[in-house]
């Protein structure tokens, strides 16, 4: 059965980076994809690249406003014949630095986007799936789910927090026929990192090997998935050992200062934008 083709599959934060990314790999399997995003201009530009590509739509979307997060559900039914088959829970923020320079604006930012909007998306799309007994959402996590890093406190918390909801909702749903996944990217070649420094072990993955992460959980469902897949092995490994000898392994892959000693001014325009990552912007 093919589970990609002629399905409608919403995407959040879909106007750049992985969500982009994944409307293409999408788009190239048949799907009919709605994308969502709070950056009005960009979204629009999005869509009309991707209108080449295949069948998308595009609506304005802040997931961290219930109301406004239900309304783009609603048009994203509108454009899907009534109904969606799968959510991909994609937007997200990733702030970091030294947790104590981190402003209240930010942390309430993070919490909302990473946390809050996963979790409403959830609940607004589980009714009809459930009641049809058939849908899939995946939320796009981070390996920061699992091994948080210096630098990254935040980030980490938020993440941990879409790793433990997506595991017990998997557990809660699949007896009614619904598919709940996480993906684990490692360090990903978007904004989010910009001016920080991966060492050479942690070479940066590009957006379109998530997208292709996606297409995998979609045709063959299961929990989750990490990208590079071996790294989530490495990462439970790593919290299982002592303080020494995990702050002895992220020095020697060059994690220990990665998203501590960064390039500020280049990531300025990032952190900026990261931290009023709510409301609609036009």
């Amino acid at each position: 059965m093919d589970r990609i083709s002629g399905r409608t599959i919403v995407i959040t934060g879909a106007a750049r980076g992985i969500g982009y990314a994944t409307a293409e790999a999408l788009l190239a399997r048949g799907a009919r994809v709605v994308i969502g995003d709070r950056d009005v201009n960009t979204l629009a530009a999005a869509v009309e690249t991707l209108n080449r590509r295949g069948q998308v739509t595009g609506h304005p979307l802040d997931v961290s406003d219930p109301e406004s997060f239900a309304t783009f559900l609603d048009k994203a039914r509108v454009d899907g014949n009534g109904r969606i088959d799968v959510l991909i829970n994609n937007a997200g923020v990733m702030p970091v630095g030294p947790f104590l320079d981190q402003s209240e604006q930010t942390i309430r930012t993070a919490i909302g986007v990473n946390i809050e909007g996963v979790l409403t998306g959830c609940r607004l799309v589980l009714p009809e799936m459930v009641a049809r007994r058939s849908g899939h959402i995946i939320n796009v996590a981070s390996l920061a789910g699992i091994l948080g890093l210096p630098g990254q406190v935040v980030y980490a918390a938020t993440k941990f927090a879409v790793v433990g909801l997506t595991t017990a909702m998997s557990d809660e749903y699949a007896p009614q026929g619904v598919e709940v996944s996480m993906l684990l990217p490692t360090f990903t070649n978007t904004e989010l990192i910009s001016g920080t420094h991966p060492s050479a072990a942690q070479k940066p993955v590009e957006p379109a090997d998530i997208a292709a992460g996606v297409v995998k959980l979609l045709d063959k469902p299961r929990t989750a998935l990490s990208v590079p897949e071996p790294l989530r092995a490495i990462s439970i490994v790593s919290t299982l050992l002592p303080p020494r000898g995990r702050r002895w392994l992220n020095r020697k892959l060059g994690n220990e200062r990665v998203f501590l000693d960064f390039d500020r001014t280049a990531r300025a325009g990032y952190e900026q934008r990261a931290e009023g990552s709510t409301g609609i912007e036009d």
